[in-house]
């Protein structure tokens, strides 16, 4: 009997995904998704801070720098997805020059919590660096609400004989936290991970026997889609969708449940 996995993203896959982009240049709060905002920009980095955001950031010194903040509470960040081939470390000494401080951090959860209320699922900080202009561009907040039919999809695959697993860009414990809510085990998630990893996540498990599905809704799960042995987008967040992407897939759905009826 062939071993079958199926490997989900989070935001706007398993979960309604709200956020805020927030102009470090204007302080404008923006109304775009991260992934537009990336795909515009081009030569950047999108970064997230190994943090809970109300326990942590919330109650920082909001004159403090990124980089002092960083260090004084030695919080680990890792790049989730990128349009530049800059590094980690390379990433951290350029930090040290820039004056962002926590206060923009700040200023775009309030924004986010007056709009949605608290958000718990996924909850985190992040920030987009402009590689072309050494700077930190955009800080970012988001959070999501578990769609209605999740954790039924979970179930039922799990007594069809189906691993399910995640890969996504969020931090490890608010991905945890989600895979306790809808019955996905420590062990079946992969946190922090960017297109490439997404990819080989795939491919690893395609090495070790199982036939892979792979379900997101975004550019970065297309080399994801391209590897896996079926591809599925899902369109329940609501947002606009790149036609193009639309071409990458072999199945779209409007609602994760349906892809309970998809013959795999």
């Amino acid at each position: 009997m062939t071993k079958k996995a199926i490997v989900f993203d989070v935001s706007g896959t398993l979960i309604k995904r709200y956020g805020n982009i927030l102009s470090v240049d204007t302080g404008e709060n923006l109304k775009k998704s991260t992934l537009d905002v990336i795909d515009e920009l081009g030569h950047v980095v999108l970064v997230v801070l190994q943090t809970n955001t109300k326990k942590t950031v919330m109650e920082a010194n909001p004159n403090e720098t990124l980089y002092d903040f960083l260090n004084n509470k030695d919080i680990a960040i890792n790049i989730s997805y990128s349009s530049s081939n800059i590094g980690l470390d390379d990433l951290i000494a350029k930090l040290k020059c820039d004056k962002v401080t926590l206060s923009y951090f700040q200023e775009s959860a309030k924004y986010l919590t007056k709009e949605y209320g608290s958000l718990e699922i996924c909850s985190g900080s992040a920030f987009i660096y402009n590689t072309k202009e050494n700077r930190i561009q955009y800080t970012i907040t988001a959070g999501g609400k578990i769609f209605q039919n999740t954790s039924k999809v979970i179930d039922t695959l799990n007594k069809r004989g189906i691993n399910s697993f995640i890969a996504s860009g969020d931090r490890i414990n608010s991905l945890y936290d989600l895979g306790q809510k809808i019955n996905i085990p420590k062990a079946n998630i992969f946190d922090t991970v960017n297109e490439y990893g997404k990819e080989k996540i795939v491919e690893d498990f395609q090495l070790k026997g199982f036939k892979v599905m792979m379900v997101g809704n975004g550019s970065n799960d297309v080399l994801a889609f391209k590897k896996s042995d079926l591809s599925v987008l899902t369109t329940e967040q609501g947002e606009f969708i790149r036609k193009d992407l639309f071409n990458e897939v072999d199945v779209v759905v409007d609602h994760i449940i349906d892809i309970l009826d998809i013959d795999f």
